[in-house]
């Protein structure tokens, strides 16, 4: 269950003095926007979703379509990188396959698509394989080149390699980002660079949160 933050009461105490000789209805409208205000400003926290990375080595593996990685060349490359740094760092895992090796690995075995994924994961050495599947990345609305409308989706799968079943995916969830957050930006107000940057931080780190308790701002548009 997420964990509301706040010191919304403490807030309020000064302005239920000064809201006394306000009329009820008055007052309760008065606390009303004061919560909701304060409760902007703060955040929330949240478990993670799978805890299963923790105390377990792992890699991570994007993989996109050659139509996603034509129109955004190096996509699957960075994403990669943003995914592992966060779990990394934060989800308490005994060991990974840094990112350089893990492309030079796939880069070296092409066909690795087409291995069962358990196969893959011994390969690899890991006990956890984490896939990322790039279902869209686009950085315009289709038909489009002028306004800015990112949009990255993908769906990311937990394998537990030398369990059961290490070609079923344990864990499986849909994350979807957006960026801008306002609608109708031209190109030439944001550099493309900047879009597909912050496009891709948002994606990995939405991916990385479901594997440690992390703190959400209340009013985060992603």
């Amino acid at each position: 269950m997420p964990i509301a933050r706040g010191r919304w009461t403490r807030r309020l105490v000064p302005w239920l003095v000064l809201a006394l000789p306000l009329s009820g209805c008055q007052v309760v409208g008065l606390i009303g926007a004061m919560a909701e205000s304060a409760h902007k400003e703060g955040s929330t926290t949240y478990p993670a979703d799978y805890e299963g990375l923790s105390g377990h080595s792992y890699a991570v593996v994007v993989s996109a379509d050659r139509l996603i990685e034509a129109d955004n060349p190096g996509i699957s490359t960075r994403l990669t990188q943003v995914v592992d740094r966060n779990i990394h760092d934060n989800a308490g895992a005994t060991a990974h396959v840094p990112p350089g090796r893990l492309l030079s690995f796939l880069y070296a075995n092409p066909q690795w698509q087409a291995l069962p994924r358990g196969e893959l994961g011994e390969q690899l050495g890991v006990e956890r394989l984490v896939v990322i599947e790039l279902v869209e990345y686009r950085l315009h609305e289709p038909g489009n080149r002028y306004t800015w409308d990112g949009v990255a989706s993908g769906v990311v799968q937990v394998y537990e390699i030398g369990s059961a079943m290490p070609d079923d995916p344990m864990y499986e969830k849909t994350i979807a980002v957006g960026f801008p957050d306002q609608s109708g930006m031209l190109a030439e107000e944001i550099p493309e660079t900047v879009v597909t940057s912050e496009l891709s931080r948002r994606f990995g780190e939405r991916a990385g949160w479901l594997f440690y308790t992390h703190e959400e701002k209340n009013d985060l548009k992603y």
